[in-house]
């Protein structure tokens, strides 16, 4: 399919409630496998709810029970009249939670790795837009940027133990990006990372909502430099270096990465000056 096609698929998609068929049970018995259910639930929020766009929008943290003992837990977003406008709804717009759902699964159809859906659903009371996003917790997984801090309160580890971080991310960037999938605002708060027991990193990308497809080209810039101008000084130039050939797939700098490498310093230093001059 091409990129045109699947940015049309995403525009027009009628979305009927989702439910993940391996959360089903589990929300059944917690009496939570319907709107109405989800939208009441009590929960202490984990992000004060944003009250922007003519509306609000927060999340919370459930741990549920599973049917054969244990818990589980799950991030529920809701919102109210928090919408974004689009081609095809210019002037009341659309739940932004629906974009975020659509391109969490148009990344799992393309088996880039991000969130794991549990339950979407819109509906309308009284004449306000509300819409439910819940999604599985990322287990054992902490951000780049909680990383990042971790080392500089501890000490940076070797570059034999950054590497497998670096490989991992650049890996995951290379994939969207081959698929032309640019994230938006690819910053460090955004990419999840979990050490496995084989020694290996595995990544995952979040808060999918600005994603857009665009040509290769056009993806890299934008995600390099949301990527390189805000990770922590943790990260060596040859550690840049590095990610740079493991995101090109290449075994040392050619033509295209010394083009990409300026291409991001320069919009770094433009970025810099114009917060100097405010």
């Amino acid at each position: 399919m091409s990129a045109l096609a699947n940015s049309a698929r995403l525009a027009v998609v009628r979305v009927k409630d989702f439910i993940n068929e391996h959360w089903r049970p589990v929300l059944a018995f917690n009496g939570l496998d319907d709107f109405d259910a989800l939208w009441k639930l009590d929960n202490e929020w984990v992000e004060a709810p944003n009250r922007c766009r003519g509306g609000w929008s927060g999340a919370a943290r459930c741990e549920l029970s599973l049917p054969g003992g244990g818990t589980a837990a799950i991030f529920l977003k809701r919102q109210e009249n928090h919408t974004t406008r689009s081609l095809h709804h210019p002037l009341r717009g659309v739940p932004t939670f629906l974009r975020e759902f659509k391109w969490i699964m148009a990344y799992r159809d393309d088996a880039i790795s991000t969130l794991e859906p549990v339950y979407f659903g819109m509906r309308e009371r009284d004449g306000n837009q509300r819409a439910i996003l819940a999604t599985e917790e990322l287990t054992g997984f902490v951000s780049l940027e909680e990383r990042e801090l971790r080392w500089r309160r501890e000490g940076v580890p070797p570059r034999g133990q950054r590497l497998p971080v670096l490989q991992a991310v650049a890996g995951l960037l290379r994939k969207m990006h081959v698929h032309g999938i640019r994230h938006g605002c690819f910053f460090p708060k955004h990419v999840f990372i979990r050490d496995n027991a084989d020694g290996s990193v595995e990544a995952r990308v979040i808060d999918l909502e600005k994603s857009c497809r665009r040509p290769r080209p056009m993806c890299a810039l934008r995600d390099l430099y949301s990527l390189a101008h805000y990770v922590s000084s943790v990260w060596s130039r040859t550690d840049r270096l590095r990610f740079l050939d493991l995101y090109l797939d290449i075994s040392r700098l050619d033509a295209r990465a010394k083009w990409l490498w300026r291409g991001v310093a320069a919009r770094s230093a433009r970025k810099n000056a114009e917060r100097a001059r405010r």
